[in-house]
This record gives structure tokens, C-alpha cells and sequence, in this order.
């Protein structure tokens, strides 16, 4: 009998792989993130829809195992360094946005007729937002470094922060719901959670690094020592009543100051990813599609509550700040969703017996609905920008101080060249043409870059190449010439080339001195000039072109290659008048 039980479920697992696969190549083409498409899973595979699943046992175990990797690695970025430098900005930023929107939401569930309980967990599980959505995007923009995706991570960085302590509070508050005698329970519980406090502690101080060191060697010990780690302590904490969730966690933040929790986080995301596949198709099979739809009105009140409040309370909070209303903007609209751990907090409360499985749907439907939204919100969210700008202005300070302009780092504002992108190309582009006497302003959007920048002669400012607004406040009127060697690619969906952003701004500005523009392929020579480039710089063919000088030493190059060698002759003569602060005309 047990073989059929355990040939059935391998069947049922290959028939819900395959079906996750499909619906996720869908998700694909409609720019969704996995989580939807698993949530989509577990719908359709669940009695709602085909009724596949009947091995609810081994699709828990394999949830919980998912979760327990999932807060490990949470946990792994809690570093206690990371942590006390946590910037003003992002502490602010973040606490203030939990707390308003924790505040506001839970008046509008009262106002919903959502019960007070019920109320106060649907507002809290709405502050959160996707970490993994959030840097997935970013990340395909290339917008990680900028400043307001500093702003964005820092405040998801004190989000699960809050996600730490709203767990304990639920384990704390379940364990005393459920107990004969609940302040004995609670207080055996608490000091049951100052030993194994006090325990990891010391595992941290005195064990962590050289256990790590030792697994390290063989990566896949490192693997089975990493997962066997975060079972044991989530083992560990549902033992003693906190759940496996803050066990997982404490496993993670045990690692988290060892020189090895990059690689241990590399290793396990995938599994991580798979893992966590089955806690959301477990959520999906839980769903009563005819009670959600009873749930619809209060859902899509509170999706915009998640998709236009959130933003406008970080903007709210950062404007305040001294920062622009572009900055403000942009970082609150990454947050503009709710978070897989929004459903993990859900379903605690329903454990422990807090809420019902009408209260999960409801946060599950917002999470599908915001999380489909926000997706195209921060995809498209500088042309959102540029519709909504003239809206914004009650959210910028007369004097955005904390986003310095070149004027006030130059009372004199005159600069003879601009240059957009201090990476190593732009640096040495600086420097050199610092050295021959020119004036040069650099701008670059990591606000990290332009903190710590040391050198005296060239005066850097943080900006983005992209905002026409900022781009309207450089001394355009007497520079000579504006470089861009912002490093070449494509934003998202949009497509989005920077250099093409920064030509059209300071046209539509007036900038009357000449552009250059570095790319990387010859084929986009033709469209950069086309667009309004006057020169456009090939830095690998140049520096190809110069090795090659360098080892002919002046030797006639063959036929063949004289009509190239004539052009790159000329394009260094072009670069020879910039360095000198010349036009292209000789003037």
C-alpha cells in the first residue's frame, strides 16, 4: 500500500512541476514575478480548479522546509554590523512607513467592517514589501545603486526587521492564547528564548567562523552544513514554541557575520526558489475562490491602498527629509506591493488561531493584485514620473539639501566639461582631462561614488542622467562639452539607453556645446550620431588601436588596413582638441 501511496505522489509532484513550469512561462511573457504564477499553481491544482493535489502532508513538509530556508537567509543579511550603520535615512524611512501605513490601513479594515483583530493583522501584513521582487527589478533597470534604490533597500532592511519582531509578537500572543495558565507559559517561553539567544550568541562569538571555515572547503558540505543549520534551529524553535519561522531565522543570523554567508546565499537561493514553489501552491489549494470573491470590494480597496499609499508616505516621509520629489517617488514606488512574508505572517495567525482562512485569501488576493501592478509601476516608473511631476510639488522642500546641486559645491558654476558616469572609464576620463587644466564636473547616480570621492580637482555631484529635470539644473550655458560614459545597457521593458535619455535632455534645454558619447559596439555609432552625438568613443577599439601602436612603434600598418587606421587617426585628433578644451571645428 505504502508504494502506491508514494508512486501517486510522484506523480502528483511531476504533474504540479510540469504545471508550475507552464504557468511560469506565461508569467514570463507577461513580465509577473514566479510568486504569482506559483500562487496560480496552487489555484488551479487545488479544489477550486483540476484537484490534483492529495499528498497535503508531503506538500506541508516540503512548505515548511521552504520557509525555514527562506527566513535563514533572511537572516543571513541581518548582519549585527550592517545593522548599527543602518543609515538615519533608511531608519526613519522605514519605521515611519510601518507605522503610517500600519496606522491608516488598520482604520480602513475597521472601516471595512473587518473585526479589530483581523484588522490589525491585514495592516501590519501590508506594510511589508517584496525584497525579492524589489531587487529583481532593480536589478534588471540597473538601478541597485542609485540613490533612491538605496533609499528602497535600506527600508526593506528595517522591514524585515519589523517582520522579526511582528513574528515573535504572534508566537508570544499564540502561546498564551492556547495555554491553561498563559503568564507561567509566557514566561517559561521567554526564558526558554533567552537561552537559545544566549546560545547563538555564543555559537556566533566562538564557533560561527571556524565551523564555516572547515565546511567551506567542500562546497556541498557547505550546502548540507547550511540546511542541516537552518532545520535544526527551526527544529529548535518550533520546539519551544516560537515556530520554525524564528528558529530559520536565527540560524541565518548566526552565519550572518562569517566571511562566507555571500557564498552560503548563493548556493541556496536556488533551492530556496523550488523550496518555497510549494509553500505558495499550499497557499493556492487553501483558497476558496467563491469566499474570495465575496473578499473582492475589500480587496482592491486595500490594493490601493498598498499601490498609491505606500508611495505617497514614503514620499511624504522623504521629501520631508530635504530629498526631491523624484527621488521620493521613485523609492516609494518599488514598495508599492506586499510581501511573501505578508502571507507567512497570515498564516501564523491562522495557526496559532488568530484569524480564519477567509482573512489569508484576502491578503493572498491583495498580494496577487499589487504585486501584478507594481510589477509595470516600477517598470514604467520614470515615465509615471513624467506624467505625475506637476502633481508632486507639495512634496519637495523649497531647498532639497540632502541632493547637493553643483552650484552650491561651485558658487562660480562654470565648467568646461560634464561628465555623466564615474566608473574606472569615466574616472580615468576625469582625471586626464583635470590635468590639462580643464574645469570638470562629474555626476553620477551612485550616491556611494560621489560620498567617496577624493579628488580635489574635480568637483562630483550625484544625479541621474535619465531625469531631464536634474539634468536642467547643471551649468549648461558654459560648458563646452557634456561626456557621457554612463556604462551601456537597457532598462526592463522599456528600453531606456541612457545616453540617448541624456542627449535629448540637454537639447531640450538648450545646452549649446558639443556631446560625446562612449559605446561599446561600432554598430551603435551611426544611431548615437544620428540622435545628436557629435562624437561618439569606442574605448575597446581605442585601446586596442593604442596596444597595437604601442608594439608596432610606429610601423606603416598593411593595406588593408589603412583607410581604418586613417579614421581612428582622425577620432584621435577629436580626442586630442577635447583634452585641450577645443571645439571639433578648431575654434
Amino acid at each position: 500500500m505504502s508504494e502506491i501511496i508514494g508512486v501517486s505522489a510522484f506523480y502528483e509532484f511531476a504533474a504540479l512541476l510540469v504545471l508550475a513550469a507552464g504557468i511560469g512561462l506565461v508569467s514570463l511573457a507577461m513580465r509577473q514575478p514566479l510568486i504569482v504564477s506559483f500562487i496560480a499553481v496552487g489555484i488551479i491544482a487545488g479544489p477550486s480548479g483540476l484537484d490534483l493535489v492529495r499528498s497535503d502532508e508531503h506538500i506541508d513538509l516540503l512548505a515548511a522546509l521552504g520557509i525555514a530556508i527562506l527566513l535563514f537567509l533572511v537572516g543571513l543579511k541581518l548582519d549585527l554590523k550592517l545593522i548599527r550603520t543602518l543609515g538615519p535615512v533608511a531608519l526613519i524611512t522605514g519605521l515611519g512607513q510601518v507605522a503610517f501605513t500600519s496606522a491608516i490601513g488598520f482604520f480602513i479594515c475597521l472601516g471595512l467592517g473587518l473585526a479589530a483583530l483581523t484588522s490589525l493583522y491585514v495592516a501590519v501584513a501590508l506594510t511589508f514589501s517584496s525584497t525579492i521582487i524589489v531587487i529583481k527589478l532593480l536589478s534588471d533597470k540597473r538601478e541597485i545603486d542609485s540613490l533612491h534604490g538605496q533609499i528602497a533597500l535600506g527600508v526593506l532592511i528595517v522591514q524585515d526587521l519589523v517582520v522579526v519582531l511582528a513574528m515573535v509578537a504572534v508566537s508570544a500572543f499564540g502561546i498564551g492564547a492556547t495555554a491553561e495558565a498563559p503568564v507561567l507559559e509566557i514566561a517559561a517561553t521567554l526564558l526558554s528564548g533567552i537561552a537559545l539567544l544566549a546560545a547563538t550568541g555564543l555559537f556566533m562569538r566562538y564557533a560561527a567562523d571556524p565551523i564555516v571555515r572547515r565546511v567551506a572547503r567542500t562546497p556541498e558540505l557547505l550546502v548540507c552544513f547550511a540546511v542541516g543549520w537552518a532545520t535544526l534551529l527551526a527544529a529548535v524553535g518550533d520546539y519551544l514554541g516560537f515556530g520554525k519561522e524564528i528558529g530559520g531565522l536565527l540560524a541565518g543570523v548566526s552565519l550572518a557575520s562569517t566571511p562566507f554567508r555571500e557564498s552560503i546565499a548563493a548556493r541556496l537561493t536556488s533551492l530556496r526558489d523550488f523550496l518555497v514553489l510549494f509553500f505558495f501552491v499550499a497557499l493556492g489549494t487553501r483558497l476558496d475562490l467563491g469566499g474570495l470573491g465575496e473578499e473582492l470590494l475589500t480587496a482592491i480597496v486595500l490594493s490601493l491602498f498598498v499601490l498609491i499609499g505606500k508611495p505617497v508616505i514614503v514620499l511624504g516621509i522623504t521629501g520631508a527629509m530635504g530629498y526631491r520629489k523624484r527621488t521620493g517617488f521613485l523609492a516609494g514606488l518599488t514598495l508599492a506591493q506586499i510581501s511573501e512574508f505578508s502571507l507567512i505572517f497570515m498564516a501564523m495567525g491562522l495557526s496559532v488561531g488568530h484569524l480564519h482562512d477567509r482573512a489569508l485569501g484576502l491578503v493572498t488576493l491583495i498580494g496577487l493584485i499589487t504585486i501584478c501592478l507594481s510589477t509595470y509601476m516600477i517598470t514604467y516608473s520614470h515615465q509615471l514620473y513624467s506624467r505625475l511631476e506637476g502633481l508632486l510639488g507639495p512634496f519637495e522642500r523649497s531647498v532639497p539639501y540632502r541632493e547637493v546641486q553643483a552650484g552650491e559645491l561651485d558658487p562660480g558654476g562654470r565648467f568646461d566639461v560634464l561628465l555623466f558616469g564615474l566608473g574606472r572609464y569615466g574616472k580615468g576620463i576625469a582625471r586626464r582631462l583635470a590635468q590639462q587644466g580643464l574645469r570638470v564636473l562629474g555626476v553620477d547616480f551612485n550616491p556611494e561614488v560621489v560620498r567617496s570621492w577624493r579628488d580635489p580637482d574635480i568637483f562630483v555631484v550625484y544625479g541621474d542622467v535619465t531625469d531631464p529635470e536634474f539634468v536642467g539644473t547643471l551649468p549648461l550655458r558654459r560648458a563646452k562639452w557634456a561626456l557621457s560614459a554612463v556604462p551601456e545597457h537597457h532598462t526592463g521593458v522599456t528600453h531606456t539607453d541612457p545616453r540617448l535619455a541624456m542627449i535629448e535632455a540637454l537639447r531640450l534645454h538648450g545646452f549649446g556645446g558639443q556631446i560625446a558619447v562612449a559605446a561599446q559596439h561600432a554598430i551603435d555609432v551611426d544611431r548615437l550620431r544620428g540622435a545628436g552625438a557629435d562624437l561618439v568613443l569606442l574605448p575597446f577599439q581605442d585601446a586596442a588601436d593604442q596596444a597595437v601602436d604601442l608594439i608596432l612603434r610606429g610601423e606603416r600598418p598593411p593595406l588593408a588596413g589603412r583607410g581604418r587606421a586613417r579614421r581612428r587617426e582622425g577620432d584621435r585628433v577629436v580626442m586630442r582638441r577635447l583634452l585641450c578644451g577645443r571645439s571639433l571645428t578648431g575654434d
